[in-house]
């Protein structure tokens, strides 16, 4: 027995030797506030954050990877419990809701073949991309609805996911395990920064439309006499409906798939339908906003392009102030139009909108004349959005007078030209001279700078020395005056110092010293104007104020382009040379894509759109003719006898009565990519 004890006393000292070496040679340090901040999760590991559970977010929230309301399981005292221990301060978190993008489900689609195999969505995908006609429609197997870790997803009868919106929290597992990408994360923000891309379940209309308003949808709630709910369908695309809904050129009416059977549905006519019951009712449809950020933007330009992009821009969250030149908001539809078209209480009414959602508005303020785009980043604003209009909104505000220096040292080429020899418009041409190319008129370009005293001149091309629009003379002439050309660049940025213009940068990285740019397009582009980035940021540097306007650096990239004109960013583009928008409707495009490249740059986001973003140039899925639906006429615009209309009194149009516009919205197909709905209420799908 005492042999036994003696034994057992050995193997116990010998192992427990054993583990304190081992706890030498294999301790692993956890840092105490990694383990603070795992300890204050509450331990889902579902995912949403980006991180392979809890405490490898921990990890990167200490390591400055993630933030501290980056847990989707989370509410906003968790953040604020996180950023305490960070000593962090938070922006609140707009929440994120899984969102179904297909229009119609397996039951009603047409079918390639029947699918026995596995059920889930992943194995179906594999099988020719699934046993839909269409090629991006929902599975309907409901891999999505298993994967969920919270139970906020079901199957509906339709065969479609359905989202309860009280257990979503937006981790985003539904949209990682989606082979066909159907279900995703929405919410006011990625609305907003959302280019629509291959993956989409996209209609001609909604294609077709500048603006990318989800037309089949507000069409379908005016159908069921849901006009609140479709206006704010489209306000998020559109604050301008009640104008709109006038001037429309309406592409979407030309690309309507009811033109393969008949008449185009009245697209834009039920548009002003639902505005001018908004109206009539005076009662406001607010879109949703994301929460504010206390950021404040200013945003020159109060034509429907600046209004616009102020509106978005409150949508983010940010407190935009618009500066407008003239003593009246609204550009040039409020001198250029008829007032039988569009009378001034209609614009009025719009414009009144986008002030409610929290815009500030000065007008009888011009930017190089009452205040300069350094002295208001040195105030209290973080960036600066140029929407200044094309060269007929400044024949009309300007007339004969000399263009104010807009962006420092930056002038359009027509400009150039016109102030002659003996600098008539007092243009101040600096030594460094920078010329975006101009086609046949470079060479007198260059020459017009030589002769006001330009010494170092440059001339940036897109295209190649073949291409370039230059005859092999003036190359000739250009090189021997010791021009330098750059060929196959783009002009990307351009940095300044209080009032000058210092550099502009190129698409290669390369930075060419520059006191002059001068530009070939009727416009001057939209820039965003902001403060550098420092290379490395400390807790110091927010506390450190701004430098004067006349020391403080900026620097302005364009906005990003229209995708219809290519998916490379640039300062200048195909629609850049003209004189200005070709429509209202894309104005209101150009003012998204602005607010979107001012938010993604306050938040160092990537500017660069996906390689698979819709453009007019891009092959989808389509259908050539219809099945089972009965010609119906299209409603017809009641309007006045021109005659009795007494002068800016009425319009000529009178507008749908509630029966029209229900009778019309019932002419409405509810597309989906190459999906319809026919009168019998079956759904046909035809490659």
């Amino acid at each position: 027995m005492i042999e036994a004890f003696l034994i057992m006393g050995g193997l116990g000292v010998i192992i427990g030797t054993g583990l304190a070496v081992a706890s030498k040679i294999f301790y692993v340090y956890v840092d105490p506030l990694v383990e603070k901040i795992d300890g204050l999760l509450p331990g889902a590991n579902c995912g949403g954050c980006g991180y392979p559970g809890c405490a490898a977010n921990a990890e990167a929230i200490v390591a400055g990877k993630s933030s501290p309301n980056s847990c989707v399981a989370g509410d906003d005292e968790l953040a604020q419990a996180i950023a305490e221990v960070m000593g962090m301060k938070i922006e609140a978190k707009e929440p994120d809701i899984a969102l179904p993008g297909c229009t119609y489900g397996v039951s009603k689609a047409a079918l390639k073949f029947t699918y026995d195999g596995l059920s889930t969505c992943q194995a179906a995908a594999m099988m020719y991309g699934g046993m839909k006609e269409c090629h991006i429609g929902c599975l309907g197997l409901g891999s999505c609805a298993a994967a969920c870790p919270f139970g906020a997803i079901t199957m509906g009868e339709d065969g479609l996911p359905v989202v309860d919106e009280e257990k979503c929290t937006g981790c985003g597992t539904c949209e990682r395990v989606c082979p066909k990408h159907i279900i995703t994360l929405s919410s006011v923000t990625r609305r907003i920064l959302k280019e629509y891309t291959t993956e989409d379940c996209t209609t001609p209309c909604q294609r077709a439309c500048p603006a990318g308003i989800n037309i089949s949808e507000y069409i379908r709630l005016i159908a069921e006499k849901k006009y609140h709910e479709s206006v704010q369908v489209i306000k998020e695309r559109n604050p301008f409906p009640t104008v709109i809904g006038r001037i429309c050129p309406r592409p979407c009416e030309t690309s309507c798939r009811r033109n393969l059977i008949d008449e185009p549905v009245a697209i834009n006519f039920l548009k002003r339908f639902v505005a001018d019951h908004e109206m009539e009712a005076n009662s406001r449809v607010l879109p949703y906003k994301a929460p504010e950020t206390d950021r404040r933007i200013a945003i020159v330009g109060g034509g429907i392009e600046g209004l616009s992009t102020a509106f978005f821009t409150a949508r983010l969250g940010h407190s935009p102030t618009v500066f407008e030149a003239t003593d009246q908001l609204g550009g040039l539809l409020r001198t250029a139009i008829a007032q039988y078209r569009l009378p001034p209480e209609i614009l009025d009414w719009d414009i009144a909108g986008i002030v409610e959602m929290g815009v500030e508005t000065q007008t009888g303020q011009a930017l190089g004349r009452d205040f300069t785009v350094a002295s208001l980043l040195a105030g209290d604003f973080e960036s600066v959005f140029l929407a200044a209009g094309g060269w007929d909104s400044r024949t009309e505000r300007l007339k004969t007078q000399a263009p104010e220096e807009a962006v420092p040292g930056t002038f359009l080429l027509i400009d150039l030209l016109k102030t002659g020899a003996d600098n008539a418009l007092q243009l101040k041409i600096g030594k460094n001279v920078v010329i975006a190319e101009s086609g046949s008129l470079t060479a007198d370009a260059v020459a017009a700078c030589r002769a006001l005293g330009a010494e170092n001149i440059s001339v940036v091309f897109k295209a190649g020395k073949e291409s370039a629009g230059v005859n092999d003379a003036a190359l000739k002439s250009m090189t021997s005056e010791h021009v330098t050309l750059l060929f196959d660049s783009v002009i990307t940025g351009l940095a300044g110092k209080g009032n000058r213009l210092t550099e502009i940068q190129l698409d290669s990285g390369t930075a060419v010293p520059a006191d002059t740019l001068i530009l070939e397009s009727g416009r001057l582009p939209e820039l965003v104007f902001s403060l550098p980035k420092p290379e490395t940021e400390s807790e110091d540097d927010a506390e450190r104020p701004k430098p004067p306007a006349d020391q403080l650096e900026w620097v302005a990239a364009a906005s990003y382009r229209n995708p219809e004109n290519g998916l490379k960013n640039g300062l200048l583009t195909q629609e850049d040379v003209i004189t200005d928008f070709s429509a209202a409707i894309r104005a209101i495009a150009g003012g998204r894509r602005g607010a979107a490249t001012i938010h993604k740059i306050l938040y160092d986001l990537d500017l660069e759109l996906p390689e698979n973003t819709l453009t007019r140039h891009t092959r989808v899925q389509d259908v050539n003719h219809l099945e089972n639906v009965r010609p119906t006429p299209r409603q017809i615009m009641p309007v006045n006898d021109i005659k009795d209309i007494p002068e800016n009194a009425r319009e000529i149009e009178q507008g749908f009565t509630e029966s029209m516009a229900l009778t019309e919205a019932g002419r409405c197909l509810q597309c989906g990519l190459i999906c319809y709905s026919d009168h019998s209420q079956k759904i046909q799908a035809k490659i």
